[in-house]
């Protein structure tokens, strides 16, 4: 079930337990700390918890802008001129396709902290990549693994400055500030629209893939070509059509393998007397003795024991197929008490 965009709670690792953004676990330094004010009105929570959460995050990534040293705008721009192959290529899978593109995002890394590149969101994926030309960092995330999605506003950073925090079913939370452009789809929207498709009239990206295959998955498995290799049919089984709109048996294949010597409209008789019309069919057949799998429903007996001769004959036709044994054993996976029950209500023995 799809969950739309709502407040983070203490289960999604955003209470009191978690560390702020600005912390010295996600690379800032010692003194990037808040200002007394500002960390009074967070750790003093006036609302209710999830309000409070909204609070932090949005006052450490405040923090965490206001703090770092703004790289030189000449040399950065030098750099996404260098790298621009690397930045702005992102693998797409066939049929899928780019919704919306957005510079200069900080992705606020838990390990190594600020890391600026361009954020990229497809119909399947959202997908960052990192300035760095040598080795980059690449930060790809499944748009169906998306639990929720949060737009956090930076406070004292402009109104176009945005917090960006996704509440992942694998346990990851990614967490980035971006500069929202007039020109271009808000990024929560976009977002939004395409990890909960469904909810927005979209279909799932399963049915937008257009991988090209050398096989058809519908017919990978031929049962014609599987009985053939099983040396069927020969002169006591025969393949059978008889199931080919599944109008005797709606749960069983539509070929089948049956005895030659047995009408089409005996088996009809026969799938009268069987539970849900299962009529023995062959599954699988030794190669040298003949001996044979066969699989079927029970009987529908009933608690007057009511026979059925054509039933009967089927059976005897089955034995005679393996000239080796004079003998049927018939295994029933059923419960003993489960058999009776069904006697006693009138259904099969």
């Amino acid at each position: 079930m799809e969950k739309q965009a709502g407040g983070a709670g203490a289960g999604d690792g955003a209470g009191a337990n978690r560390k702020p953004w600005g912390s010295p676990t996600c690379g800032a330094a010692a003194g990037d700390t808040l200002d007394s004010s500002l960390f009074h009105s967070v750790f003093s929570p006036t609302g209710s918890h999830v309000e409070w959460c909204k609070q932090l995050i949005a006052a450490t990534i405040s923090s965490q802008i206001s703090g770092s040293v703004q790289p030189d705008i000449g040399s950065r721009d030098i750099k996404v001129d260098n790298t621009q192959g690397v930045m702005f290529y992102v693998p797409l899978l066939p049929g899928e396709t780019i919704q919306t593109t957005v510079k200069d995002v900080m992705y606020i890394c838990p390990f190594s902290g600020l890391v600026t590149g361009t954020l990229t969101v497809t119909d399947y994926k959202l997908y960052f990549i990192s300035v760095e030309k040598d080795s980059p960092f690449i930060l790809d995330v499944n748009l169906g693994v998306i639990s929720r999605i949060e737009s956090i506003s930076v406070p004292n950073q402009g109104e176009n400055n945005k917090g960006l925090e996704l509440v992942c079913k694998d346990m990851r939370s990614p967490r980035f500030a971006y500069k929202m452009e007039e020109s271009q789809p808000d990024v929560v929207e976009v977002l939004t629209k395409h990890a909960f498709p469904l909810s927005h009239s979209l279909p799932l990206f399963a049915f937008l893939y257009k991988e090209q295959f050398p096989v058809d998955g519908w017919k990978v498995y031929d049962p014609a070509a599987e009985y053939r290799r099983q040396g069927l049919p020969n002169e006591s089984w025969t393949i059978s059509k008889i199931n080919s709109t599944y109008e005797l048996c709606d749960t069983y294949p539509s070929v089948l393998v049956i005895p030659t010597n047995i009408t089409d409209e005996d088996i009809k008789r026969v799938a009268v007397f069987r539970a849900k019309h299962r009529i023995p069919v062959l599954s699988w057949i030794h190669p040298e003795s003949q001996a044979t799998i066969v699989r079927c429903s029970q009987p529908l007996v009933g608690p007057s024991d009511r026979r059925c001769k054509e039933d009967e004959r089927f059976l005897q036709i089955i034995m005679d197929a393996n000239a080796q044994s004079h003998k049927l054993t018939i295994f029933d996976a059923r419960q003993s008490s489960v058999a009776i029950t069904n006697k006693v209500q009138h259904r099969a023995f």
